[in-house]
């Protein structure tokens, strides 16, 4: 069942969601250390990490699924963030350079069309980058964190998914390898958490993230005296078998 926004929002609040957060952007800003230029959305609940792109990024936007819910944000400007159906994107087609899902795939009720809203609405070789559950870390496991709730992925699964829709995977990685406790002194030592995890327990951390890029081919015949079509891969805007029934709606500038 998926967390209310407003759950997802006390987690935050919290110490031990702050914690969370600060671990989960600094991974997520070393696999994207600048964005100056592109456009950037934001799906599921990912907010608490799109605020670092906020100054560099051309745009940035935010989207939550309406059976999540939706809350203001930002708190002190003009606001970035909409109520969207999975299946149905408002966003035109090709819009985005990267799309940043948080608290977004492990959740979701329409998986697989919502993979095919993705596809379109990102441009060529336009990248997505996936924070997710991981299935062997113990933050999936305990119910009392967003992480705990869904349906958590291995690497090879999360994998899997992207290539079934279009996306080539590029790379990956664990983090939150503090263990999902309210103890202060966990909390205190968290960066010794983390040191320690990425030496001697890597595939156990709580968080998986995974880049992947659009990649768009369309065959063309090569040659103009052989009868037989020989065909090249070439970039195209080319729509997958994943997100063929995908509905393409208006633009959001």
């Amino acid at each position: 069942m998926r967390p209310h926004v407003l759950e997802l929002k006390e987690f935050y609040a919290t110490r031990r969601g702050q914690n969370a957060r600060r671990v989960i952007r600094r991974a997520v800003r070393a696999m994207w250390p600048t964005l100056a230029d592109e456009a950037l959305l934001g799906l599921g609940f990912a907010t608490p990490c799109l605020g670092i792109y906020r100054e560099e990024a051309e745009r940035v936007v935010a989207l939550m699924p309406a059976s999540q819910g939706v809350i203001a944000w930002p708190g002190d400007a003009k606001r970035l963030v909409a109520v969207a159906e999975e299946p149905e994107l408002p966003l035109a087609d090709n819009s985005m350079d990267k799309i940043l899902l948080l608290h977004a795939l492990e959740l979701s009720e329409e998986l697989h069309p919502m993979m095919g809203e993705i596809w379109r609405v990102l441009r060529p070789q336009g990248r997505l980058l996936a924070v997710v559950p991981n299935r062997r870390g113990l933050w999936a496991r305990l119910e009392r964190t967003p992480f705990g709730h869904g349906h958590p992925f291995t690497g090879g699964q999360l994998t899997r998914l992207l290539r079934d829709h279009g996306f080539v995977p590029l790379r990956q990685k664990m983090t939150l390898y503090v263990p999902p406790s309210r103890s202060r002194m966990v909390l205190r030592t968290s960066g010794l958490w983390q040191k320690l995890g990425q030496r001697l327990a890597r595939p156990f951390g709580g968080v998986l993230l995974v880049e992947a890029e659009k990649e768009v081919y369309e065959a063309r015949p090569v040659g103009k005296r052989v009868r037989q079509r020989t065909v090249a891969p070439v970039r195209a805007s080319a729509i997958p078998a994943g997100a063929r029934n995908a509905r393409t709606t208006g633009g959001c500038r």
